[in-house]
């Protein structure tokens, strides 16, 4: 079956991390350094946060505080009832590359991925960190040996699937009850473990570049293929039921609107630090689909 895909909001960056909440779409945009929230149709676009040091993962608290990764000085951010951005958590002793996308689970715990590397740099990959944030701000590492921790969800039943955008996988931890994450296995496979580690030979081993995320209701997980320019559905062991061609790059997605049937995308042409911040052809798209969201975020 082929979807087609419909432009909603376009002019901006480069849009990331988006999340349905409060009956309105939400994301990031990297080189605008604001976070957006805009009705389902696109329309109503408000600026809800300004992020100087970059934008990216996006989450609530349970009581219904925005938390905001802040890249560039890898801190959490915690916007206040009166609108003030505060730090929540400071990550910068943790991290050796960017901190990037955020999934918080019910009790306001927030699973943070970073880099690991000087990406945009040219840097050789080294593997990452997955970080996770108390509600009081304290920072534990409780993952190693990842290649680029990105998109994650966590599923009903307590399960945190990470996306490994340069390991052509998906990798699964159970959450336990004080917040460590055990059992780690591979959830999906899309191809072997590259042997390369210098960007461009390492690329042309990835499958598919698994970026951001969600859950649907069946169990099957929408992924952004980040150097496919579409997103697949994807059922436990890697097999794909579905992919939906975007036209573009795309780097994200969320499922959300009235019926948790709309999948949102956020697309632009690349990834590339210098010509996403002197263009504006970050668009956000949305595609409808069958099986509405579950899950968090």
């Amino acid at each position: 079956m082929s979807r087609e895909t419909s432009t909603v909001i376009d002019g901006l960056s480069y849009l990331e991390c988006p999340r349905w909440r409060d009956d309105r779409v939400w994301f990031a945009d990297f080189y605008t350094y604001q976070v957006y929230s805009a009705a389902e149709d696109g329309s109503d676009v408000r600026v809800e946060a300004e992020v100087p040091e970059q934008p990216s993962g996006l989450g609530w608290l349970p009581d219904g505080r925005l938390l905001v990764v802040s890249m560039r000085d890898a801190r959490v951010l915690r916007r206040e009832p009166g609108g003030a951005l505060v730090t929540h958590a400071d990550l910068s002793g943790h991290v050796r590359g960017h901190p990037n996308d955020m999934v918080v689970d019910d009790r306001g715990r927030a699973f943070v991925g970073e880099f690991g590397f000087d990406l945009m740099g040219g840097d050789p990959l080294d593997t990452a960190v997955l970080l996770r944030v108390d509600p009081d701000g304290t920072v534990t590492a409780v993952a190693d040996d990842l290649w680029f921790p990105n998109g994650s969800v966590i599923t009903d039943d307590g399960v945190l699937l990470v996306c490994e955008t340069f390991a052509n996988r998906v990798t699964a931890f159970d959450i336990t009850d004080r917040g460590d994450l055990v059992n780690r296995r591979t959830w999906a496979t899309f191809g072997e473990l590259p042997t390369h580690r210098d960007l461009d030979n390492l690329l042309t081993q990835v499958v598919v570049a698994a970026d951001g995320c969600c859950l649907d209701a069946d169990g099957a997980l929408w992924v952004a293929d980040a150097v496919g320019g579409r997103v697949l559905r994807v059922r436990e062991g890697g097999d794909v039921s579905e992919e939906i061609s975007a036209g573009t790059g795309v780097f994200a997605c969320m499922l959300g609107g009235a019926d948790g049937r709309t999948l949102f995308l956020c697309a632009a042409p690349d990834f590339h630090e210098d010509a996403r911040k002197n263009a504006r052809e970050g668009s956000l798209l949305t595609a409808r689909v069958d099986v509405p969201h579950a899950g968090r975020p």
